[in-house]
């Protein structure tokens, strides 16, 4: 009983202290919630309007040979006498005006002056004979495409869609070429199949279509608004998960310690000393701070957990691996600053811990939350976060948020069992002996 009203009495005098409460609850809250606030602006910038795009074209291929195709075979059924006036007029098309204002140029000279002058951001050039190189079989059709250095949307939405247009023509040449190939190559082939053929490729490929846009663009439409809205919300909380588990764990080790170090502080102010000369056993007395350290520690990781629950919904995973984890942490973090503190001379010490030590291990520990966004992270980031007990409180959370196996859990927490024990004993084996 004595021990229990030794561990209330530093109970009371912790949560007194505003800057204690603030550090233990306030910082851990005020990150996590930074952190929302950041990622949901992010999340709520995700949808914007892309502004038109200026082209300007310039046409030089005036007298370039006839389309052979009928209508049908001309994406949204554009009507067009040469190639290059199918390319235009796919630009011009009412299709594209929400993306695209195109405006034409006399020739190629004037249309790289209108992007150089800032008067549009893309100019395509359409050289003379590129009618007639792409109806050669062995021809090479080509297209200038100029753009603004300085711009990278704009330009590549444009060259997307010239890109797409020019590849399905290329695929009709290609067929074409191929089939000639082989019916003037091959004894006994039936030239009538040439024709066939040609109109089974017009009618699959990406020319027969009632939709332009549709052909020449790769949309892809939002989803339902309350379907994007639960999906921002639950990608939301999958991110501040981790960052609350982390900054709980983080912050549960500073409070082992700061909490430990009352026991130093009360030697400086005598009180300590005094309370040893008393009837009280000086075990008992040291039973009852170490044992305030555990419960200040419990409490605060308790509300914690809660308090992310309740504020940002986040789910922490099955009831039992996370009721072990709790206990794994507390009595991890508690024996660490047991530990720590066995180990200073005085108070003024402790800032060296504070801003050293604990920053330090408690930084390695959480780089598997701060990598949790990269592609591939070093094989070798794992191990490095496990050298220290902030690495396994971290691991055990993850396990369990995850949903892990209870037995993957439990050897994680085993092994903050194994650390806290090592701590705890060489804790207390120093502060007998300094208080002997």
């Amino acid at each position: 009983m004595k021990a229990l009203d030794i561990a209330l009495k530093d109970l009371t005098r912790s949560f007194r202290s505003l800057f204690a409460v603030i550090f233990m609850f306030g910082l851990p809250l005020l990150v996590t919630g930074l952190f929302a606030v950041m990622f949901g602006r992010i999340g709520a910038n995700e949808g914007f309007d892309l502004p038109r795009v200026k082209v300007v074209v310039a046409n030089q291929d005036l007298h370039g040979p006839r389309l052979q195709a009928g209508s049908k075979n001309i994406p949204g059924g554009i009507k067009a006498d040469t190639l290059s006036e199918l390319m235009v007029a796919v630009l011009e098309s009412e299709d594209m005006a929400d993306l695209l204002e195109v405006s034409r140029a006399p020739d190629g000279a004037a249309a790289r002056a209108a992007v150089d002058n800032r008067q549009a951001q893309v100019a395509i050039i359409i050289p003379e004979g590129f009618s007639r190189q792409f109806a050669d079989q062995y021809g090479k059709a080509e297209v200038e495409f100029y753009q603004d250095p300085t711009l990278t949307i704009g330009p590549s939405i444009v060259k997307s869609i010239l890109s797409q247009f020019m590849d399905g023509l290329s695929g009709i040449k290609i067929s074409l070429d191929t089939v000639i190939d082989v019916v003037t190559t091959s004894s006994g082939a039936n030239p009538a199949l040439v024709g066939n053929f040609i109109q089974r490729y017009l009618n699959s490929s990406i020319t027969q279509t009632s939709d332009l846009r549709e052909t020449v663009l790769d949309e892809r439409l939002p989803a339902k608004p309350q379907a994007d809205e639960k999906k921002k919300e639950n990608g939301l909380v999958g991110i501040l998960g981790p960052i609350m588990g982390g900054m709980a764990i983080f912050y549960a080790f500073y409070t082992g310690t700061a909490t430990a170090e009352s026991i130093l502080r009360e030697e400086e102010e005598r009180t300590l000393p005094r309370l040893f000369t008393t009837p009280i056993k000086q075990s008992t007395i040291l039973s009852g701070k170490f044992l305030a350290v555990f419960i200040t520690v419990f409490v605060q990781f308790i509300v914690l957990l809660v308090a992310g629950r309740l504020i940002f919904q986040i789910q922490w995973g099955d009831l039992a691996a996370i009721g072990l984890l709790v206990v794994g942490v507390v009595v991890v973090a508690s024996s660490f600053g047991i530990f720590t503190n066995s180990f200073l001379k005085d108070t003024k010490q402790g800032g060296i811990v504070f801003g050293g030590v604990l920053t330090l291990t408690g930084m390695i520990g959480m780089m598997r939350i701060f990598t949790m966004g990269v592609a591939s992270p070093p094989p070798m980031l794992s191990t490095i976060t496990l050298l220290v007990p902030q690495g396994w409180a971290i691991r055990g959370l993850l396990q369990a948020m995850d949903g892990a196996s209870m037995l993957d859990v439990a050897l994680s927490v085993l092994v903050m069992f194994i650390w806290a024990l090592l701590f705890f004993v060489i804790g207390v084996r120093r502060f007998n002996k300094r208080y002997v």
